[in-house]
């Protein structure tokens, strides 16, 4: 991989000190790769045309958080004299200077992806044309709504002395435009794209139905240039020019000062819309002139403006999935009710009887709404306690915690206010929380709440029974139906008094050291979860079994990766599944050729966060919201925890993660210099696409 070849003409070779740089891919650069794959599924032509569409998107998206954060931190710490390495030893002009180079190529591959896509879209009936290739048909339909829809919302600005250069807000696509009076003199204006209005205009073809005849869309931006002479009347427009400005969306909360924290937040939120630019995308045709304008007054350098042949904001083109085209998108299919429950028995009965096991979106979320709303209900329960990161708009887990409130049980949510870009909305939840009764806990100072953790407090004859829902991933309705996560329903008494003591710990003053079971950040994780690897060390040594199977998101932390050097060079078999970062190298001789990494991008966004340890035929699984990264394991509350059901660690490992180890369609293995290429498909033998296999399996019995 270009971006991270960088880093391979240091030194290749094994070095003697596990904390060597060269033993360290950057994280920045990892993250970038993933971003790459993620690409890759855009360019696959065995995809579904609209889903290809959407994997480009996404690719824009992802660029966007990319720069509002990773490289909005850079371009501090160099403008802050920070001359501090990470594990890899790149500085953090080093490290801007190799992601711009890598960033380059990937969007250069992108348009020629995206250009390639509009071919196969046209050729299936879907076409993107500009305002110049509209036939009169269209350019009447264009007139009609630019005159009905977009004139009345636009706000043209302009700037001169008597009028400073507007605010450009973050994200936002404008026109920079050059217009002369009848003096002669020339004056700049801005305009704004509205992002209140559909990105991609519908201009023929049937909506609101199947549309199988032949659609004409066109960008917003192009029916506003094919307008431009109607907002600027008696001057004549010399030229207009596209622009998008990405500024730095992390937030400084002073929260150790702060007096009200859901205040605090507030004010970030407020003030992120004007952080300072750090990208500005224009179009390859802006001359010198008009792009001096932008930058002296974004005060950015050259090194901070991209041109990009092609449309602006690549997230925006997801539009195209709104077209009703079933036969160019995966097949639909129904989430599997929860396996363990049967007809007529409650939920609570079937969790006595027996701990349920759920995977996500095979399995319905349905399952954890209903078992809050018969909570809600039921007169033996008084008290239901929830950690809440990401829940989404139109909530029916928060709804279904309001209606307990209202109906009398004491209900408590610890609402993260600090979950990145949900700040919004988790304000809003927590004050609508607030206004029925509930009791609202908005998190540490200086500290995320991660875990994913239900409460549900129940009477069962003379005593008190705990219910308990552990969870990899968010209680979000919408996302639970887009990412793979698991989850555990039990009455476990060990489980019960350690969330218990978890939600003492996040709504109270609790200084525990130790839990029975979870292992819970930054309270005791760090230590069990390493002491668990040095164990499988031992292990290896001793001639016994020894495996780990990590399946996460990412792997960062340098703790953890010299453990797992360490892990190889004892004789432990180490399979890491990582969807993204992974700042380990795999296959170094001496280090780490017991190590296999591979990454998985698919369908679904892979979440799930499972730890296997063989531990000498002891078999353990632990499951939870923690990724193997410094913020999560130091400066957040996480929560992993133990499968502790024979029958449910043998199902885990044998229909879960061997189905993501046997993946030979999807899966790109890592090599040793930080690259991932895809394993080659079997020439004789079957074929298997880990989360086609695992939705085969589920539709079985949905």
């Amino acid at each position: 991989m270009p971006g991270i070849a960088r880093q391979k003409a240091r030194k290749t070779a094994p070095a003697s000190s596990l904390s060597h740089p060269s033993l360290y891919v950057n994280r920045e650069l990892s993250l970038l790769a993933f971003q790459r794959r993620v690409l890759e599924e855009a360019q696959d032509e065995t995809n579904p045309l609209i889903e290809r569409v959407k994997f480009l998107s996404i690719v824009g998206s992802n660029l966007d958080e990319f720069f509002m954060v990773r490289v909005a931190g850079l371009l501090n710490q160099v403008e802050s004299g920070i001359v501090d390495t990470g594990p890899d030893g790149m500085l953090p002009g080093q490290q801007l200077d190799a992601i711009r180079e890598e960033y380059e190529r990937i969007m250069e591959d992108a348009h020629e992806c995206r250009r390639a896509l509009m071919e196969d879209l046209r050729q299936a009936g879907i076409e993107v044309k500009t305002y110049a290739k509209l036939d009169e048909v269209e350019r009447r339909a264009a007139r009609k709504y630019f005159d009905e829809t977009i004139y009345p919302v636009l706000t043209p600005l302009a700037v001169d002395p008597g009028r400073p250069f507007p605010h450009i807000s973050n994200l936002s696509l404008n026109f920079s435009i050059v217009v002369q009076g009848t003096n002669g003199d020339e004056r700049f204006a801005r305009l704004k794209v509205p992002d209140t209005l559909p990105q991609m205009v519908v201009l023929s073809g049937a909506r609101g139905r199947t549309m199988r005849r032949h659609v004409t869309l066109c960008w917003i931006e192009d029916l506003i240039q094919g307008h431009m002479d109607r907002l600027f009347p008696g001057m004549e427009v010399l030229e207009s020019h596209l622009f998008h400005v990405t500024r730095d969306a992390e937030m400084e909360i002073q929260e150790l000062e702060s007096g009200d924290l859901l205040e605090t937040v507030e004010e970030g939120v407020r003030q992120r819309r004007f952080g300072g630019v750090v990208r500005l995308e224009v179009q390859p045709t802006m001359p010198d002139s008009v792009l001096d304008v932008l930058r002296s007054n974004f005060e950015i350098d050259e090194s901070d403006v991209y041109r990009i042949d092609g449309p602006l904001s690549l997230s925006r083109i997801r539009a195209i999935a709104a077209i009703d085209r079933p036969d160019l998108k995966y097949a639909h299919f129904t989430p599997a009710p929860l396996k363990n429950a049967k007809k007529k028995e409650d939920l609570f009965t079937a969790i006595r009887r027996s701990d349920i096991l759920v995977h996500h979106p095979f399995d319905s979320f349905q399952a954890i709404v209903d078992l809050i709303i018969s909570a809600a209900k039921d007169p033996q329960v008084p008290a239901i306690k929830m950690t809440l990161y990401r829940v989404g708009p139109n909530s029916p887990v928060v709804k279904a915690l309001m209606e307990a409130c209202e109906d009398g049980k004491q209900v408590a949510a610890m609402v993260e206010l600090k979950a990145r870009f949900d700040e919004e909305s988790n304000i809003e939840w927590a004050r609508s929380l607030e206004r029925v009764g509930v009791h609202v806990v908005y998190g540490f100072p200086g500290v995320k709440v991660h875990s994913k953790v239900l409460l549900i407090v129940r009477k069962e004859g003379d005593k008190i029974r705990r219910y308990v829902h552990l969870s990899t991933g968010n209680y979000n309705a919408v996302t639970a139906q887009l990412y793979t996560d698991m989850g555990l329903f039990t009455c476990a008494e060990e489980f019960g008094a350690d969330a218990t003591d978890l939600f003492n710990y996040l709504t109270g003053y609790s200084a525990k050291g130790d839990y029975r079971q979870l292992l819970v950040a930054p309270v005791n994780l760090r230590e069990k979860f390493e002491q668990m690897i040095r164990r499988e060390i031992e292990h290896a040594k001793a001639g016994r079994e020894a495996r780990l199977i990590f399946k996460m998101n990412a792997l960062v932390d340098q703790r953890i990766i010299r453990l797992l050097y360490e892990a190889s060079q004892a004789g432990v078999e180490v399979e890491l599944i990582c969807r993204g970062i992974c700042c380990l190298r795999p296959g170094l001789e001496g280090v780490s050729e017991r190590i296999r990494v591979t990454s998985i991008v698919g369908r679904f966004l892979e979440h799930t966060r499972v730890f296997y340890f063989r531990n000498g035929g002891k078999e353990e699984i632990y499951m939870g919201s923690a990724d193997l990264m410094p913020r999560n394991i130091n400066r957040r509350v996480e929560t992993l925890f133990p499968v502790l059901k024979r029958a449910l660690v043998r199902t885990i490992k044998d229909n879960v993660l061997k189905v993501y180890r046997d993946d030979n369609v999807k899966v790109r293995v890592m090599n040793s210099v930080g690259g991932y290429e895809r394993a080659a498909r079997p020439e004789k033998g079957k074929s298997l696409e880990a989360q086609a296999a695992l939705l085969k399996a589920h539709k079985s019995r949905s």
